[in-house]
């Protein structure tokens, strides 16, 4: 079974990003988790900015190509739990996994005393798509080119997917990209 990593609303907030990411777990490259708060939380984020039926659909299509994504049974750990109150949802959702990592921008929100007890790494996105770029340079290459490809609109090349992942977060990454296709 692929290493499995809770992803934290933040990071599948931003479309190319989530894209990117999601991609990366259909080749198999990891296991992608999260909880009904999660995707409650992504729901009204991105209801902010697009209608919700359009939101509402890309949910319903996360939960079809992964179906085992969902966590459930982690509500009774979260009061239990010592990082931000805030993301106490997500720790218990990889608590109850048993995730290897908490992938996510708020890395200071999960600090080790409230991580260690459970050996899960809290890890930035950045350094996420690295380590499956160094662990698997050809899929990953391979599925940001099949995603500038599958896109009706800009961003519609690797170059554009690049700097779309820029602004999105994952500058290291992005660069580390370009190095290695140019």
């Amino acid at each position: 079974m692929a290493f499995a990593a809770v992803l934290d609303t933040c990071v599948i907030y931003p479309a190319h990003l989530r894209d990117a990411l999601l991609r990366l777990a259909e080749r198999g490259l990891y296991r992608p988790l999260w909880s009904a708060d999660i995707l409650e939380e992504l729901r009204r984020n991105l209801t902010e900015v697009a209608e919700p039926e359009p939101v509402d659909r890309l949910l319903d299509q996360m939960a079809t190509a992964f179906p085992d994504a969902a966590v459930t049974g982690y509500q009774s750990l979260i009061d239990g739990l010592r990082c931000d109150p805030k993301d106490r949802h997500v720790l218990a959702a990889a608590v109850r996994a048993n995730s290897g990592a908490i992938v996510t921008f708020n890395t200071t929100d999960f600090p080790d005393h409230s991580t260690d007890p459970y050996a899960i790494e809290i890890i930035d996105p950045d350094t996420f798509l690295l380590d499956l770029l160094d662990l698997a340079p050809r899929a990953v290459l391979d599925e940001l080119s099949r995603q500038a490809a599958a896109n009706r609109r800009a961003p519609r090349t690797l170059p554009q997917i690049l700097d779309a992942l820029e602004r999105g977060g994952v500058p290291a990454f992005a660069d580390e990209v370009r190095r290695r296709t140019t």
